[in-house]
């Protein structure tokens, strides 16, 4: 399943939620994609969730905020979190707030479905 949103498209693959941001995220964008994943969240079937960077150039606070809570929400599931396709400036973001030590970095989408798939098996 594919939705298209402003500042994001979604897709479901199993139990797993992948938001593709198509915008940089700072407050504004931030307050669609909260609301939009939740409610995908909340309406079951979700446990982890991985966010594609591919079209980001910026992040602000706001955008560390966003992953953290629905980083939340899915660990409180018994799920994980991931980012994809991370560039040089929002990398940065991630390695200084300290992000890495609770969020898995992969290079592309397919990998961290693979990643989180294996770590299901595991379980």
């Amino acid at each position: 399943m594919q939705t298209k949103m402003n500042a994001a498209h979604y897709e479901l693959h199993q139990n797993c939620l992948v938001i593709y941001v198509t915008d940089d995220l700072d407050h504004h964008a931030v307050t669609q994609l909260r609301e939009y994943s939740d409610r995908l969240i909340d309406a079951g079937n979700i446990k982890h969730i991985i966010f594609d960077f591919t079209e980001v150039g910026f992040m602000d606070s706001s955008g560390i905020g966003l992953i953290m809570g629905r980083y939340k929400k899915v660990m409180f599931l018994g799920g994980r979190a991931a980012v994809t396709n991370v560039g040089e400036v929002v990398n940065r973001i991630f390695s200084l707030s300290g992000l890495y030590q609770i969020i898995e970095r992969y290079d592309t989408v397919p990998e961290a479905l693979e990643g989180l798939q294996k770590s299901r098996i595991k379980q």
